[in-house]
């Protein structure tokens, strides 16, 4: 009998747009600004028709073509795309592997006035699924946060998107400085009710390089402290329970399984996925070997690697070890989990029993996961199970 829950042979399509209208003060994403860049976005966009080709010849060259699972766009702000590009790539990537069944593909958009104006066009494009990083519906925090739309932009923009889209996702981000958990339930009802089947809560992560990180060195911005921070976790699970939503996954949230994102539920699977554009991480089955791709960051250097018919700066065939430990850590951010079966290399037995006792993991059915009460120390239970 097949697990409902195996990828199997089906492969998932990331494609990476690093094009930014503004480089946001906590992204460290490979983004760059798109002003006056429009040939050398053209040639990007050939590049990546012409990696998928190739990548596509690379993992049927052993078998029947693999069948597509999932198309997710990206970035950057993958809506700044040209409609007409956004389905050019959809159609090739349909003519390299072929569907049983509609697959779910989706876009990441922001919620400004201009690109609100597209998303009728991008939808007609073959787009189903709208991911908005709307990031936060206070204005306060959207000028904090360093965004260049204001609340009043998000909601014309969520009521646009309605009209578009089936499936529609919000982004938020938390555990702002400042932040407390009254206000921070009150916007999640507010992101409840503008009618979203999905909702995504980041805690606000101080990378190093980026503008924050520098603000943190200065002392000048000052994140809340863990237990703030774990208070508002608390009353993300609270609100969105309540509301009907199920945390899925450690920091993605739907009302339905229908609601889930096909395309990071097979990732966090241990699918295949190809990444293609700048930047792009994909894992491969190659000569059944599972490979780690990482294609050139910098747009030039891609767009050359693709003509040279070298797209990846970095390449590496995983060991059965390397492969496991993977698995594990990103099976357990699901409620999911991970079959005990892909981790035999790891020989967890000895570690888990104790984190199974303090009750932060369940080993039933075959499968390993974190408990309601072990999700929110995932980091310090993978400490100690690959310890």
């Amino acid at each position: 009998m097949t697990d409902p829950l195996d990828p199997g042979r089906a492969v998932g399509v990331y494609v990476h747009w690093p094009y930014c209208s503004r480089i946001c003060p906590y992204c460290d994403f490979n983004v760059v600004r798109d002003r006056g860049r429009e040939e050398e976005q053209a040639r990007l966009v050939e590049s990546i028709l012409e990696d998928l080709s190739a990548q596509a010849r690379l993992l049927n060259a052993d078998g029947p073509p693999r069948e597509l699972a999932s198309i997710f766009f990206g970035g950057g702000t993958p809506s700044l795309l040209p409609p007409r590009a956004v389905a050019a790539i959809i159609e090739r990537i349909h003519d390299l592997f072929p569907a049983s069944s509609p697959v779910e593909i989706t876009l990441e958009a922001n919620p400004t006035d201009a690109e609100a104006g597209r998303f009728a066009a991008l939808a007609s494009a073959g787009i189903n699924r709208l991911s908005l990083g709307v990031q936060s519906l206070d204005d306060d925090a959207l000028r904090f946060l360093g965004r260049d739309h204001s609340a009043g932009e998000a909601r014309r923009a969520i009521a646009l998107a309605t009209t578009a889209f089936d499936r529609l996702s919000i982004d938020l981000i938390y555990a702002r400085p400042d932040q407390s958990t009254a206000a921070w339930g009150h916007e999640l009802r507010i992101a409840v009710d503008l009618g979203f089947e999905h909702i995504s809560p980041y805690q606000l992560t101080i990378e190093p390089e980026t503008a924050f990180g520098r603000a943190f060195r200065r002392g000048s911005l000052v994140p809340p402290d863990e237990d703030l921070a774990a208070d508002l976790y608390e009353t993300t699970q609270t609100v969105l329970g309540a509301a009907g939503f199920e945390a899925y996954e450690v920091s993605n949230h739907a009302r339905s399984l229908a609601a889930r994102s096909s395309h990071n539920l097979h990732i966090w699977r241990g699918g295949d996925y190809l990444g293609v554009g700048p930047g792009a991480h994909g894992r491969l089955t190659i000569e059944s070997a599972r490979t780690a791709t990482v294609a050139h960051r910098r747009i030039n250097a891609y767009i050359e690697g693709v003509a040279e018919r070298s797209p990846w700066s970095e390449h590496e065939r995983l060991d059965a070890r390397e492969a496991a430990e993977e698995r594990l850590l990103l099976g357990l951010r699901t409620t999911e989990g991970v079959r005990t079966a892909d981790l035999a290399e790891l020989d967890l037995s000895g570690r888990a029993v104790p984190l199974i006792e303090e009750g932060f993991l369940t080993d039933a059915g075959g499968r390993i996961s974190a408990t309601p009460a072990g999700r929110p120390l995932l980091d310090a239970m993978l400490k100690r199970l690959l310890a």
